[in-house]
């Protein structure tokens, strides 16, 4: 259109005619149908210059127009096809499904945007703007309520008319938006009104002219391929495909890092408790250590280390991609339910676990609970070698030493167990861990069977009773925390499908970590 405001002639047939309002109709008609279906139109005009004044050689400088621009010929229009890629709808659509939301950007005619805008998804099937609206009901435009269009268009020359204010009303009330005949000014200026209405926004470019929006946004991504030096400067991201597709497969890619990152943490702290409540009980109730600090550390160092690595390898929950966005300042790494959830839900039921296990063995061996209370004081006195039991039978320093390895055994053996169920439960966050599958993941797999293995090379293995204190124990005592351990998993199984069943809610905002 800014060709033809330059042209006084148009070229038919060979010959140049006037251009008057029939022509210019034509035009516009031609204009509106080619750039209806997506195509890129290309206006073309000519003028005989005059030898003598621009002789052959004339240096022409189009910064500085020191040429004819006006009384042109109009030659006539091309257009062009530059489809997108075929897998940018269907990232499109995962963005949506994802809660980002796409907004299109372009130096293109409005008609031509709104056209490309349509074949991507980024203008879903059925969205109407207000101009659709309008012929629709064969009404003026402005007598449509703004609010009642999905999706809007707006061109460089009306956001040149627009306020701030209008600007993000606009950005608030139509999900789907079309930039067309923008300028790089301008664009810098919608990244704004964006980052206004709180959201995180990612910007993509790969001319001079997309830098000021680069490096505004909270992500500017620069196409590797067709990009500019100064665009790939400007970016904190340079795409090397220059597909738009792998900028989506970059975010699932992420949300699933997050994800497993969370549960990693959420299974290491969890036996923080379980390792813990033994000395606060122990100091309390001054009953005979339960664990030990070499017990403790072959738990932090080498049975558990293997099982928080591995949920690295944890493939991504089914729904990753159809959950809003995280809310930064909210959902953080390690937030205060994780946290609860870690250590006073799930580890509460292993120190339960571990001190049932703990009584159990105490009491087979002849020491009832409630005789363990206080016991603290004489169990420890080395002199004292004829402390009895509750059946009466005496006991010297070196067996209640024995006894205590044996206890101490016994209480890592629970912590153990129980820690199956915490890494098979830590799976998934939301799913259940049967739609996730158990054997998906062969590396936390082979950590569970690494993580018994070592379990009974310490308990059984001859000398480590001289290096680790760690004894024989009876084969039921290591059955004794299983139940906790199906009740860790029932507990997480019911705790995700409140999490499903009710978004939004206490339950949700509470339990989900």
């Amino acid at each position: 259109e800014r060709i033809l405001e330059r042209c006084s002639t148009i070229l038919i047939k060979g010959q140049e005619l006037p251009l008057d309002e029939q022509w210019k109709e034509a035009f516009q008609t031609a204009y509106m149908d080619l750039g209806g279906l997506g195509e890129r139109v290309l206006g073309f005009c000519h003028i005989y210059l005059n030898e003598k004044e621009f002789p052959r050689g004339y240096s022409f400088d189009p910064d500085e127009m020191n040429f004819t621009t006006s009384g042109l010929c109009f030659a006539g229009l091309i257009s062009m096809i530059d489809p997108p890629r075929a897998t940018v709808p269907d990232a499109v659509m995962k963005c949506r499904t994802a809660g980002i939301r796409v907004i299109m950007v372009t130096g293109d005619h409005p008609i031509t945007a709104r056209a490309i805008a349509a074949n991507v998804g980024i203008i879903s099937e059925g969205s109407e703007t207000v101009e659709d609206i309008a012929q629709r009901k064969r009404i003026p435009v402005e007598q449509v309520n703004k609010r009642d269009a999905r999706a809007c268009v707006i061109s460089g020359g009306q956001l040149k008319d627009m306020s701030s204010n209008e600007l993000d009303e606009t950005l608030k009330n139509h999900p789907e938006m079309v930039f067309a005949r923008t300028s790089p000014q301008q664009k810098l200026i919608i990244v704004e009104s964006c980052q206004r209405l709180g959201s995180i926004v990612a910007v993509t470019g790969d001319g001079v002219n997309d830098s000021p929006a680069l490096k505004k946004a909270d992500i500017g991504i620069a196409m590797g391929i067709a990009g500019s030096d100064a665009a790939k400067n400007a970016a904190d991201m340079i795409l090397l495909d220059d597909n738009f597709a792998s900028i989506v497969t970059g975010v699932e890619q992420g949300r699933l890092i997050f994800d497993n990152l969370k549960k990693s943490i959420a299974y290491t702290l969890t036996k923080n408790i379980p390792e813990l409540t033994p000395y606060l009980v122990y100091i309390t109730v001054s009953v005979p250590l339960p664990l030990g600090c070499i017990t403790i550390l072959f738990i932090e160092l080498a049975t558990d280390i293997y099982p928080s690595v591995s949920l690295a390898y944890e493939k991504a929950e089914s729904d990753i991609m159809h959950l809003k966005p995280r809310n930064p300042r909210r959902d953080r790494l390690v937030n205060e339910p994780l946290a609860a959830y870690s250590y006073f839900q799930i580890g509460a039921i292993q120190s339960f676990a571990g001190f049932t296990d703990y009584f159990a063995a105490m009491a087979q061996e002849g020491w009832f609970p409630l005789l363990c209370v206080g016991l603290r004081a004489q169990w420890e006195d080395v002199h004292l070698q004829d402390l009895q039991d509750s059946y009466g039978q005496e006991w010297t320093f070196s067996q209640r030493l024995y006894q205590q390895y044996t206890c101490y055994t016994v209480f890592f053996v629970s912590i153990e167990i129980c820690q199956i169920s915490d890494v098979l439960i830590r799976k998934t966050r939301r799913l259940s861990v049967f739609q996730q599958g158990f054997f998906r993941n062969r590396v936390l797999v082979s950590a569970i069977v690494f993580q018994l293995l070592l379990g009974n090379l310490l308990c059984y293995c001859p000398g480590m009773p001289n290096i680790f204190n760690f004894m024989p124990i009876r084969v039921q005592w290591w059955f004794i925390p299983v139940p906790f351990g199906i009740l860790i998993f029932v507990y997480d199984e019911i705790r995700k499908l409140g999490v499903r069943r009710y978004p939004g809610s206490w339950w949700d905002q509470e339990l989900y970590y």
